[in-house]
């Protein structure tokens, strides 16, 4: 008998007035996987995030996380279940300190100044990022912001890690770099949920690929079958990337 999935989202519908963002989305992810979302800008990727996560409550559908219905719980309450998460317009605390933004993660499990500071120092030796642990988290590069906020949500000690198009923006070198994090973070037992559009990304980490695209989900598969499906091509990819496989 298998495993129940850590995560099943079932049926999820949300609405925004007239607006259908997310329509009648299901998919599931085991423990242990990196499974990426993709789709063009505008298709519900963010939304979908959303309602996994707590900001929003899907008008029709249910979310389970570890066999717990989630549904209709609180941002904070998820996150302290074990789902963490990163945000596609990066957000840190800007008055504060690298190590300072990191603590405010490691607080969710733990009230002790000490304690906290211990977890995010760790979590930033992790990401490489201890070096720079006592300075303004303003005046990290774009590439390291991105990682302060991975910091972030590791240090809440996620079961579950989703990531909203962490790697946009980065050069070939920064990207390579964030994905040898990203692997490492799944090695250290995370499991990853990836909203993406850097193709080189989705290819190399993933182990499922989900498309969506117009709030719905059309194609669910491995990359390398995901991204020849003619479906996908049409409306997202393009001919252009075809040729290139």
């Amino acid at each position: 008998m298998s495993a129940a999935p850590l995560l099943d989202v079932r049926g999820v519908t949300k609405r925004f007035g007239g607006l259908l963002a997310n329509d009648d989305v299901s998919f599931t992810v085991s423990e242990g996987e990196i499974v990426s979302i993709i789709g063009p800008n505008g298709a519900g990727k963010s939304t979908l995030f959303n309602c996994v996560t707590g900001f929003y409550r899907p008008n029709v559908g249910s979310i389970r996380y570890a066999s717990r219905d989630i549904t209709r719980l609180a941002a904070h309450r998820i996150c302290k279940l074990g789902i963490a998460r990163t945000f596609q317009i990066v957000q840190i605390i800007t008055d504060m300190t690298v190590l300072e933004n990191v603590m405010t993660g490691a607080f969710l499990r733990t009230g002790r100044n000490g304690a906290a500071r211990e977890k995010a120092e760790e979590v930033l030796r992790f990401v490489g990022l201890h070096e720079k642990l006592d300075g303004a988290a303003t005046s990290l590069t774009i590439e390291d912001k991105k990682r302060l906020e991975v910091s972030m949500a590791l240090a809440t000690r996620p079961r579950l890690l989703m990531l909203d198009e962490s790697m946009a923006g980065l050069n070939p070198v920064e990207l390579r770099g964030m994905i040898a994090l990203l692997r490492r973070v799944r090695e250290s037992g995370v499991t990853l949920v990836i909203v993406e559009h850097v193709m080189e990304a989705v290819m190399e980490l993933s182990d499922r690929v989900i498309v969506i695209n117009s709030g719905r989900k059309i194609v669910e598969g491995p990359p390398k079958e995901v991204v020849v499906n003619p479906q996908v091509v049409q409306a997202y990819l393009g001919d252009r990337y075809r040729a290139r496989r």
